[in-house]
Formats: structure tokens, C-alpha cells, sequence
């Protein structure tokens, strides 16, 4: 879709401006789910403050009310109905908007129950169809009549929509959507579809104007960013824009623009973390040297049941590679605990890796099954005890781990970019170290959104404490 198609989408942000003027509208939107979910959700505030509604973090004063969905996991469904059934009131009492977007509006039985027990819910907004919010809306304002856009196709990548950032020094920039993957107990790809990546140029712009406007930090997000450009095939066809045909080449590039102090980004993908992007890492002082890469299980047969296409030594050999090519590099890692089949053994493979490779964060998820993916139907579901009883051993290590690390960075200085006060203690400002590590030091608020050096004074397991050197 060209821009000045999803220009002419935009165009009913103002005849819905129009019909909200003078009324002091407020909106309140529920984000569940990953960063993505997040950058989307920003999006959704975009399109709305420009139809005229304001931000409100009280659902009850809300007369645009819209929950963001994410069908990861099972609980998520739970707490959405829970939600709806909490905001019917402001329905009754206030006449307002209820819409609801995201992943799980992907999920033919979600649609279906929605219909069938929550029909005072007004719009149904797939993934693929989020740019036409405006549109939607306005229909509903004139016709008060209940809608549903959803649609079952990979969506294009849509530029060009309005958003309104939760922070004014670190921002997300979605680079590509869609998965090709397939992990056996992930719904990602049959909600999101498959690999669409951004065009390079869209990209540099959106950084460039975020940089113009003071931010200093960017993290870069996608379902498996190490394949951007991967489905297009631009390396394969000699096609690049600026010298960027793939991954590692976006990331030199975005090095260069002025303003921009650091950059991360989630979630690669272990089977193509190629030897070009660590070598950008190593070379560039702008990219973290806290590399996401997610694990899920240390047990070469459970990730064969996942789909995940390597073994547990072919990823201890990938980070024993990033150790000795990437200097003070550090991991984090998301772990599946309960996979169906797991055996003991399997179990014990997981802890090895950990202990191993010494994560600084692990993102522990007890398994949850998803209708729709093949892990569902797998037979030797792992009884709910045994499942926390491994997570509560897997959390025992990880916590120790933490507390040893965490020692050594007493005595350290740290280079960070000062976000703002802490919200757990006004008196302090706060920031994170490379490692994402929080740290609280005392400042003065001239300070908020430069890069300072702290040298560490004490740890406290979830936080660091430093001064200003």
C-alpha cells in the first residue's frame, strides 16, 4: 500500500476531529503483550489525539475505551474478558466507544465468543487493519452500528500514520512484521502473518526525526529482526538502498545518524544470528553489548519439538563466538519452562545452559498451551506441579546468578543516559547500564536526557546504586 493510499485512510481523522469538537473527549487504551504490541498502541493514541480525544489513565472517565490484545499466552485471554466486562458500565452510563485490536482479534474463537457474550463491544480492529482506526471510527459516529475489521491476509506495511511516543529519550521503531518461523507453541505467525520488512529509507527517516526531536536511544523491533530483508531477497537480487541490503548493513547505517547515542534491538533469532551483524556489534560503540537471544529450552530434543532449528551446542557455540568476538558482551534470554515432553533430563539440559552461559536477564514463562498451534495437540502435556516446581528451581538459579553479577559491577563506571526520576524513589534520577541494569543516582534534573558516566557504589539485586563521577 502506497502512502497516499493510507492518506486517503487518514482522512476521516478529521471528519471525526469535526464531529468531536468542542466536547473534551477522553480516550483510554489497555496495552497487553510485547513491545510490539506497545509500538502499536502508540500508533492508536497517534490516530486518536488527532480525532480529538485526550489521554486518560482512568478507564471510568474514558469515552473511547480500546484494549490492545496479545494471544501469547493463555492468561492473556482471561484478563481481556475480565477487562471488558469491568469497562460494560462506561457503556451504559457514559455511551462510550469500546474497541478492541491486536493478536488475539486474529483468533477465530476469540471473534466468535466477542460476538456471542460481549455484544455491547463496538469495533473489532485486526492487526493487519490497524490504519484504518479513523475510518472505522467514523462509521460507527454515524451509524452506531457495530463493526468488525478483520482480515485474514498478510497485512502491507503501512507508513505514514500519526503516533504519540510514551517517552521523550528512548523510542521503538518496528523495522519489519510478520514471522516465518513457525515455533511449534508460538501464534505469532498465524496472527501476524509473515515476514514484511520496512523499507531501509522509512526507517532512517522515522530515526532521523526522532534524533531532530532529542531522542538518544532506539530499540528496533520485529518478531525475528536478524531476517529483515531476508524475504524480500535483497542480497539474493543485488537490490540495496544507501548500502543496506540486510540486517547488519541497517545497523551501520543507523550508527550514522547524529543524535542517537544508543541502539538495541529484539528479538533476534539463534539460527540467524549471521557472522556480519556481530561483527557490527563489536565495531560499533553505539549498539549494546546486552544481546537478546532467546533460549526457550537448553534441550536439544525439546527444541527439536519446537521447531527451533538448532541444537543446545550449536547455541553455546554461537555465544562462546559473541564472547570472544564482542568485548564485555552480555546475555539475556527468554526460557519456556514445561514444554510438552520434557522430560527431567531435558530439564536439567536448560539449567546447564544457564549456568553456562551466565545470563544478566532470563524471561522465565511457565508453558501455556495455544489453540491453533501444533504444541497444543502434542500428547505428554506436563502436569501443572511439575511445571512450577522446575520454574521455581530455574528462578532459584537465575536469582543467584543476578546477585553474583551484580557484584562485580561495584567499583565500575558506567556510561548512561539519564531518563528521568525513579519511580520508586523521587529523590533519585535513574537510567540503565549497557546491560540494561537500572541504576538510581542523585542529579539535578538539568541532566534528564544527556549520557553521564556513574561509577557503581552498591547493588541491591533488582537495582544498582552509582554517583555521578
Amino acid at each position: 500500500m502506497n502512502k497516499n493510499e493510507v492518506q486517503n485512510e487518514l482522512q476521516y481523522i478529521e471528519k471525526v476531529k469535526e464531529i468531536n469538537q468542542n466536547k473534551h473527549l477522553q480516550y483510554y487504551i489497555f496495552t497487553m503483550g510485547c513491545q510490539l504490541n506497545e509500538n502499536d498502541s502508540e500508533k492508536i493514541s497517534g490516530m486518536l489525539e488527532k480525532m480529538g480525544y485526550t489521554r486518560t489513565e482512568n478507564s471510568k472517565e474514558a469515552d473511547f475505551i480500546i484494549f490492545n490484545t496479545c494471544c501469547v499466552r493463555e492468561n492473556a485471554e482471561e484478563k481481556l474478558f475480565g477487562k471488558i466486562g469491568e469497562v460494560k458500565k462506561q457503556k451504559e452510563e457514559r455511551n462510550a466507544i469500546i474497541a478492541i485490536g491486536g493478536c488475539m482479534m486474529q483468533e477465530k474463537h476469540i471473534i466468535e465468543k466477542l460476538r456471542k457474550s460481549y455484544p455491547f463491544v463496538d469495533l473489532i480492529l485486526g492487526t493487519h487493519t490497524l490504519y484504518k482506526l479513523p475510518k472505522d471510527v467514523y462509521q460507527i459516529l454515524q451509524t452506531k452500528k457495530r463493526m468488525e475489521d478483520v482480515v485474514d491476509i498478510d497485512g502491507e506495511v503501512i507508513e505514514g500514520l500519526p503516533i504519540k511516543r510514551n517517552d521523550n529519550i528512548k523510542a521503538s521503531v518496528t523495522i519489519m512484521n510478520g514471522c516465518n518461523n513457525f515455533c511449534t507453541y508460538c501464534i505469532v505467525p498465524y496472527v501476524r502473518g509473515r515476514e514484511r520488512s520496512r523499507h531501509p529509507q522509512d526507517i532512517l527517516q522515522e530515526i532521523t526525526e526522532l534524533a531532530k526531536q532529542g531522542y538518544k536511544e532506539i530499540t528496533l523491533l520485529g518478531q525475528n529482526v536478524n531476517s529483515y530483508l531476508r524475504e524480500e531477497k535483497w542480497k539474493e537480487k543485488g537490490i540495496e538502498w544507501e548500502g543496506v541490503y540486510s540486517f547488519a548493513t541497517l545497523l551501520n547505517k543507523i550508527c550514522e545518524v547524529e543524535g542517537i547515542e544508543k541502539i538495541t534491538f529484539i528479538s533476534p533469532h539463534p539460527k540467524d544470528f549471521t557472522d556480519d551483524v556481530i561483527e557490527v556489534i563489536a565495531k560499533q560503540d553505539k549498539i549494546s553489548k546486552l544481546i537478546h537471544l532467546p533460549l526457550q529450552s537448553g534441550s536439544t530434543e525439546v527444541l527439536r519439538k519446537m521447531n527451533r532449528k538448532y541444537s543446545k551446542e550449536q547455541y553455546l557455540a554461537l555465544v562462546d563466538k559473541m564472547k570472544k568476538q564482542i568485548p564485555h558482551v552480555k546475555f539475556s534470554t527468554d526460557i519456556i519452562v514445561g514444554f510438552p515432553g520434557e522430560t527431567e533430563s531435558d530439564f536439567e539440559d536448560t539449567l546447564d545452559v544457564v549456568r553456562k552461559v551466565n545470563f544478566e536477564q532470563v524471561f522465565m514463562f511457565i508453558y501455556s498451551r495455544r489453540v491453533g498451534t501444533v504444541a497444543d495437540k502434542m500428547e505428554n502435556q506436563i502436569p501443572e506441579e511439575i511445571k512450577h516446581e522446575r520454574f521455581n528451581r530455574l528462578k532459584e538459579l537465575v536469582e543467584s546468578q543476578i546477585a553474583k553479577n551484580n557484584q562485580a559491577y561495584i567499583g565500575t563506571k558506567q556510561k548512561i543516559i539519564v531518563e528521568g526520576y525513579s519511580k520508586n524513589n523521587e529523590n533519585m534520577l535513574t537510567g540503565r547500564t549497557d546491560s540494561n541494569k537500572v541504576v538510581i543516582f542523585e542529579g539535578t534534573p538539568d541532566i534528564i536526557g544527556t549520557m553521564v558516566t556513574l561509577e557503581i557504589v552498591s547493588e541491591h539485586m533488582w537495582y544498582l546504586k552509582g554517583k555521578i563521577v
